[in-house]
């Protein structure tokens, strides 16, 4: 594991490298061979190592690991109805914004995650260079080759804070880093062990991972887009007396109690997903699919690009929803208007520091996905319909 940067490593300091025969096409890949003289040994065996410096035997360059062509994903067009869903998670993909679901079993909250990354953009050359070493760290780049596809993980609920994180006695990255610069999709929030998910609060503030070991302290990048699932209640079908269990409302608060405030604070964007209603099934499928909600996107994460290029430097890779301070402010003022109506809300609602600080960024993107213009009072109160804790609301309603 972790040919490729050790690869990268060794050419900038004007080494060759010697790796096992399986990962040679993974090291050959960092483009050693180019400027380097020394290349990339990669031996089927120790004796093959000693004859070729004997003279007795010639190893040959590995050939370089091929870009594997990205395969067909799920579209947007399969999904019938759920037109706010859509709406939210296409200004999700926009801006890179954390995104919660809630609803019942069977209302599409899977199908709807399982799409983006059919809309998001590929991924850019140093992206994937970043992408590919923390995959080669782990050991699967052998195994997944290298892609433009922005990567997207879904780890099951019974997963473990070293998978979740990264640990082990040799320490390895993690889910939030196998999906840096892409999908971290959580279903079934509520049924991961708190702590892990408590384990996730500093990944998402920081965008990197620290594991922290007798034997080791490591870094590893974790700048990812978590998109996350979950029902009412144990049951599901809370809000719907016909169907709910006799423990509404209870169930309702025990089964969101597994979620702490701090954790829910660091989510932009909270959408209700209802049961789909029979009539849009029998519908033919929508005319807009998703190729044409990810050019809207493409367009929105380029004016984005073209900003923070200019305000922070050339190559800058930031989105709208990892600014902050000063550069937030700059951005993301809005009009008088939409500045009243953000300190009323913020009044009323409750807002925290960081609660009112990521209503300003998504008000930001959805004004990217209009063309760019300034922040104005309409931006913010869709920004603020989708803070509202849609948790909450509906443990209000059972």
């Amino acid at each position: 594991a972790g040919a490729l940067p050790a690869a990268i490593a060794a050419n900038s300091r004007g080494k060759g490298l010697i790796c096992p025969l399986e990962c040679g096409s993974e090291a050959a890949w960092a483009g050693m061979g180019e400027d380097n003289p020394g290349g990339v040994l990669a031996p089927r065996s120790i004796i093959a190592l000693v004859n070729h410096f004997r003279g007795t035997q010639v190893l040959s360059e590995p050939e370089p690991l091929k870009a594997v062509e990205a395969g067909a994903v799920p579209d947007l067009r399969d999904i019938k109805g759920q037109e706010t869903a859509k709406r939210a998670l296409e200004v999700a993909a926009a801006g890179g914004h954390n995104m919660l679901m809630v609803g019942p079993p069977g209302s599409g909250k899977s199908m709807l995650a399982s799409r983006l990354p059919g809309i998001l953009p590929p991924l850019s050359p140093r992206e994937m260079l970043e992408t590919s070493m923390v995959a080669s760290l782990a050991g699967e780049l052998h195994r997944t080759g290298v892609s433009r596809r922005r990567p997207y993980r879904a780890p099951h609920h019974s997963a473990s804070m070293p998978a979740l994180i990264g640990g082990g006695l040799r320490v390895k990255p993690g889910e939030v880093s196998l999906a840096h610069r892409g999908v971290l999709f959580l279903d079934e929030l509520p049924e991961f062990p708190r702590q892990v998910l408590d384990s996730l609060r500093q990944p998402l503030e920081t965008g990197e991972a620290v594991v922290a070991r007798a034997n080791a302290h490591v870094t590893f990048p974790a700048r990812f887009q978590l998109v996350a699932a979950m029902n009412p209640c144990r049951c599901g079908h809370a809000g719907d007396a016909a169907r709910a269990c006799p423990r509404v409302p209870r169930c309702v608060s025990d089964y969101q109690a597994k979620l702490s405030g701090p954790m829910l604070d660091r989510i932009d964007i909270h959408i209700e997903v209802p049961p789909v209603a029979h009539a849009d099934l029998a519908l033919p499928p929508p005319a807009e699919g998703s190729a044409e909600v990810a050019a809207r996107i493409a367009a929105a994460r380029e004016l984005q690009q073209a900003r923070f290029s200019e305000l922070v430097g050339p190559g800058s890779m930031l989105l709208n929803s990892h600014v902050e301070g000063e550069l937030l402010d700059r951005i993301a003022a809005p009009d008088d208007s939409g500045r009243r109506l953000l300190a009323e809300a913020a009044e009323r609602m409750g807002l925290t520091a960081r609660g009112y600080h990521r209503v300003l960024r998504v008000a930001r993107t959805l004004a990217d996905l209009e063309g760019g213009g300034g922040v104005r009072r309409i931006h913010v109160a869709e920004a603020l319909a989708y803070r509202e804790t849609v948790a909450g609301r509906l443990g209000a309603a059972a």
